[in-house]
Formats: structure tokens, C-alpha cells, sequence
């Protein structure tokens, strides 16, 4: 690899993409960057970040292309337009997109055909954190290859955590998902609970606040609830999505696990009615009146 590694950024205007091709940018990688929707990547421009039309053009003599889109087909499908320009050599792909086992399987497979070197790495952390490079990157993939990705992982995160073989980091990205999205729901419905006895919610808080039982993240969320601010760092749509890559696993594995089939149902009917809200929305489809 050269000494300014050629990264191309595919769904560089998405939540996720667009702060990890900044920050990418900003630790001085040559980034080219590619989204469905120019427009929400232009601004990257700003950064010295090239934006291309095709993601053929993002990913024509780059050194690593990093797929970060919302779901597996898209996920696909970007890279196999990535891979329809001029060949890309010994290109990593790493593949940072939360999109499940049978999601990784197929990039997998493709990897394979196109002659690429797959590396699984989604993430732990949401829109603030992809800003402040405090991401968690779970990564897994071929042992050979992490020395030269580790840069940029240290550009976007503030930790990384190598599990194995290619595949491993989504299992455990599923098992990490199954329990944010238990805090998620917990929350939202132990704060419907108190309104519902007439309780100021804050009390909940109050009472654990310090203890064992005490989280950041409910305490965080929590206050969303009582301040009605759903703007999404994270959409209820997407942690719909995940709840069903998470039953999918289940399912695959002939497990009984009714928590999490409760859980997705109920983030998928809140989905249904505030898709593009912040994921502790779902509180809404437990609300007292």
C-alpha cells in the first residue's frame, strides 16, 4: 500500500458514512467518495474529499473500499457497480455495514468470485460518536491483512477488537445489537410504566442513578423521552432492521429466545408509524394515551 492510501467511501452521504469519510479525510487518507444521493455528500468536498458520480469511479485503483449502507442488497449492490470500471488489483474490501450472517455470507461469496480480500467490520456507536472517532470497531478477517487496515480503524475509532475469521465481527456485532436494542425497549417502556402510575419519570433515573442497575445510555435516552427529542441519532427504522438480522440468527439456530422476537416486533410496529425517528421512538407505541 502507498504511503496515502486510496480509500473509496461507498454511502459516504449516509449517517454512518459520511462522518467516518471525514474523519478519514482529516487524518490525511485519500478519500473518494460515492452516495446515492450526491448531494448528502458534497459537503465532504470541503475536507479534500473526492466526490464521484459512480461508484466505479470511487473505487478504480483504490487501495480499500469501505461499504457502509443501511442493508445487505445495498450493500451489494454498490460494490458490484464498484467492481464494474477498471479492475481494482489487490483491493481490500472492508465491509463495515451491520448486515447479519446471511448478509456476510453473500459478500462473502462475492469476494471470492471477484478475487477480493474481505474484511467484516461493523461498528458499536451511533451518528455522535462516527463524529468524535469514538467509534467500536469489530473486526474480523484474514490475520495478514490487519496491519494494514489498523490505520485506518485508528482514524474513525477509538478501539478495535479483532475476533477471528471473516464473519466472526458480525456474529458478535448481532449478539452486541441484541442487547443495546434490550436497554432501547427496556427504557422506553419502564418510562411508559411510570407515566402511566403518574410517576415523573426522572424518578426512575433518580433511583438508580449511581448504582449497579445504573446506565449511561438509559440515563441518556431516558432524558429523550421526557424532552419528546426523537431526532435520530440512530433511526427506529434501522434498529427495526437490525432486531430482524438478530432474529434471523435465532431462528438459523433453532433457539428460543422470546425476549428478542418481543423486542422486534415491537421496534418494527413503532418503525411502521416514525421510520425515520431516533430509535428510542418506540417508546411512543407504549405511551400512555
Amino acid at each position: 500500500m502507498s504511503d496515502q492510501p486510496t480509500i473509496a467511501v461507498l454511502g459516504a452521504g449516509g449517517t454512518m458514512g459520511f462522518p467516518i469519510a471525514r474523519n478519514l479525510a482529516r487524518a490525511r487518507f485519500a478519500v473518494r467518495a460515492w452516495n446515492r444521493s450526491r448531494g448528502k455528500a458534497e459537503p465532504l468536498a470541503e475536507d479534500g474529499v473526492q466526490v464521484l458520480d459512480r461508484a466505479a469511479e470511487a473505487a478504480t485503483g483504490a487501495d480499500v473500499i469501505l461499504t457502509m449502507l443501511a442493508d445487505s442488497d445495498a450493500v451489494l449492490g454498490s460494490i458490484k457497480d464498484a467492481l464494474s470500471g477498471e479492475p481494482v488489483g489487490d483491493a481490500v474490501w472492508l465491509q463495515m455495514s451491520t448486515i447479519g450472517e446471511h448478509g456476510t455470507e453473500r459478500c462473502g461469496e462475492l469476494a471470492r468470485e471477484r478475487g477480493l480480500s474481505l474484511i467484516d467490520a461493523p461498528v458499536l456507536g451511533t451518528k455522535q460518536p462516527a463524529y468524535d472517532r469514538a467509534l467500536v470497531v469489530l473486526a474480523s478477517g484474514p490475520a495478514e491483512l490487519q496491519d494494514r487496515v489498523q490505520p485506518l480503524f485508528d482514524a474513525i475509532a477509538q478501539r478495535t477488537m479483532w475476533v477471528g475469521e471473516a464473519g466472526a465481527a458480525s456474529r458478535l456485532k448481532l449478539a452486541t445489537n441484541s442487547w443495546i436494542l434490550t436497554v432501547v425497549e427496556g427504557t422506553a417502556e419502564t418510562f411508559a410504566l411510570a407515566e402511566g402510575l403518574g410517576l415523573d419519570p426522572q424518578l426512575v433515573l433518580d433511583a438508580v442513578a449511581g448504582g449497579t442497575l445504573d446506565l449511561p445510555y438509559m440515563q441518556l435516552k431516558g432524558k429523550a423521552i421526557m424532552e419528546r427529542d426523537f431526532e435520530p441519532s440512530f433511526k427506529l427504522a434501522l434498529a427495526a432492521k437490525d432486531a430482524e438480522l438478530v432474529q434471523e440468527a435465532i431462528e438459523r439456530r433453532g433457539l428460543t429466545l422470546p425476549l428478542l422476537d418481543t423486542i422486534r416486533e415491537r421496534l418494527q410496529e413503532g418503525a411502521a408509524e416514525h421510520p425515520d425517528a431516533d430509535m428510542i421512538a418506540t417508546y411512543l407505541t407504549s405511551a400512555p394515551g
